[in-house]
């Protein structure tokens, strides 16, 4: 591999280390080494063994020893050269000016980290200018509307460490919907349209006026006060824009519709239900929402919505619009999931594979992680499209400072090393903290994987873990060859992990992410975690106590 290409996996490692404790990470040298060539795609096995052999050189070096070796190569790598970066300057917010956002969900499925970008901008962009942020549930239409959902999405909400000055429904304020469309129908910017849905589609599309276009104020009046004894379909109210307008979405649209499901919260109280666009529009108007941003798929409907505060005489909300990002491999239409739910194909709405809050959290992920890969992702027009690697990035920068530690053996096989002392191991339960540590009581019989087993080679002088060195004789047979580190590092072949025989040893299992269940034996210091603490198996990854009754495991990453 060229000198180049080592030089800047060096640097990119010490400039890693260096802003992470100490640590680099893979992850966050690959896409640096990439960005700069391009050519090495097709020589991944060989970068990815000098990007970890290099990275374990430089994650054995103190911090200090880092910045020394990064100088050496780039004297200037440590001065800051420019302001931090201002998410919001786009907006060109003025001191003093009022700033006030929101983020609308509509409570009809269970939030996705895609929810998450648009609740923290709007949330962080608040907090940058002092101002308020609302939280408000956009639950006009009882057709999608679930009790379960707004109970979810506040715990999850709260979880991601958000808080709101204000909570609202949207079905509190059908009064004032109704007041506004009869203002609009007495002005004649309104009309009630008793057309069929493909009838109005088609007159959309030629951009011709249907008969109910002409139909008189008083007419209009009294078919809108008519409409809750009507049956679904029956009716709708459109607003009187323009048919031949280059938006189709001005083209007359629907401003109420008749709706005979029951509401989740409000019952059968109500039959007549503003669109979206325009129950979204009053409310943003009437609470005085000065900046909102969200996601590109509304972005047509923006012109709409504008103009409905405008015509209703509200102040108008700077509303901005960002690409969507995926998540590669992972599915994000609730419509689907809840088909694969309903059908035993996931686990449910937290299954491992998906990045629903309820299954990130479930799986180990930290809030703050979920927050900085979000906002990490920025407010830009361009589509992208991420890996779970640019999650787990974050993730591991914090679980790696707290999760403790411990032995697992999965598959375990039974083993005695014959002459093996009797001896107390004491192990840290973090690589960082040396004060805290835990015991293991070691005599001739070990459990270690059957993986392990299969792999050792008759002759070769292996090491179990700050324990001891062997021989494998072959045919099942191990002999104890002294505990030295320095034998090891002149004769030794591979470590490997391992628990001593005991009665007090716990059976545990790993949900893997793609539903596999790794099932195996860990050590009774375990005992100590809650329910929900994220711990790393050595060799395995990090992985969250999801039942502590029976020791089942999410894997993390």
């Amino acid at each position: 591999m060229n000198n180049d290409v080592l030089l800047l996996v060096k640097k990119l490692a010490l400039l890693n280390a260096v802003k992470h404790d100490g640590k680099a990470v893979p992850g966050g040298v690959v896409g640096g080494v990439l960005g700069s060539f391009p050519d090495q795609k097709s020589n991944m096995k060989e970068l990815s063994t000098e990007i970890t052999k290099i990275i374990k050189e430089v994650n054995s070096l103190s911090i200090e020893a880092q910045k020394v070796e990064l100088l050496k190569i780039n004297p200037d790598a440590l001065e800051s050269k420019h302001k931090e970066h201002d998410l919001f300057a786009f907006l060109d917010i003025k001191e003093g000016e009022k700033i006030r956002t929101a983020f609308p969900p509509g409570p009809e499925k269970y939030p996705h980290i895609g929810h998450a970008k648009s609740l923290f901008l709007n949330y962080l962009l608040a907090q940058k200018y002092n101002g308020e942020f609302f939280l408000r549930f956009e639950d006009t239409n009882p057709e999608l509307v679930k009790e379960e959902f707004y109970t979810i999405m506040l715990e999850n909400f709260k979880w991601l460490g958000v808080s709101w000055d204000k909570l609202l429904y949207a079905s509190d304020y059908m009064t004032l919907y109704y007041k506004h469309c009869e203002e609009l129908l007495n002005k004649d910017k309104a009309y009630v349209c008793t057309c069929n849905s493909e009838a109005i589609k088609l007159g959309r599309e030629k951009g011709s006026p249907c008969k109910c276009r002409s139909r008189s104020i008083k007419d209009n009046v009294e078919l809108w006060k008519k409409m809750p004894e009507m049956n679904q379909g029956d009716a709708i109210v459109r607003l009187k824009i323009d048919l031949k307008h280059k938006n189709s979405t001005m083209r007359d649209p629907a401003i109420f519709r008749i709706i005979k499901t029951t509401h989740a919260r409000l019952g059968t109280k109500y039959s007549v239900w503003p669109n979206y666009d325009f129950q979204n529009s009053i409310m943003d108007g009437y609470f005085k929402i000065t900046h909102r941003l969200r996601s590109k798929e509304f972005e047509m409907r923006n012109e709409l919505q504008r103009f409905i505060q405008t015509l209703l005489g509200y102040s108008e909300t700077k509303i901005y619009e960002f690409a969507r990002f995926n998540l590669e491999g992972v599915e994000s239409s609730g419509r689907v999931i809840r088909e694969k739910v309903n059908s035993g194909e996931l686990l449910g709405w937290d299954d491992p594979s998906l990045t629903t809050i309820v299954a990130l959290r479930r799986r180990g992920f930290q809030p703050e992680a979920i927050k900085e890969f979000v906002v990490k992702t920025g407010i830009t027009k361009s589509e992208s499209t991420l890996t779970w690697d640019d999650l787990m990035l974050h993730n591991k920068r914090i679980v790696d400072r707290l999760a403790k530690r411990f032995f697992f053996v999965s598959d375990p096989i039974k083993i005695k090393i014959k002459n093996a002392p009797k001896k107390i191991i004491e192990l840290k339960f973090h690589p960082e903290d040396a004060k805290k540590t835990r015991l293991l009581t070691t005599n001739e019989d070990f459990f270690i994987s059957k993986k392990d087993l299969d792999s050792l080679k008759k002759g070769n002088v292996y090491r179990l873990i700050e324990c001891l060195n062997f021989i494998y004789e072959g045919d099942s047979k191990f002999t104890f060859v002294d505990e030295s580190v320095e034998t090891y590092k002149k004769k030794g072949k591979g470590m490997l992990h391992y628990l001593p025989v005991s009665d007090s040893l716990i059976n545990m299992s790993v949900l893997m992410p793609d539903k596999t269940i790794l099932v195996g034996i860990t050590e009774p210091n375990i005992s100590i975690i809650k329910e929900g603490d994220v711990v790393q198996f050595e060799r395995i990854g990090f992985a969250r106590l999801d039942n502590k009754k029976s020791f089942e495991f999410w894997y993390t990453h």
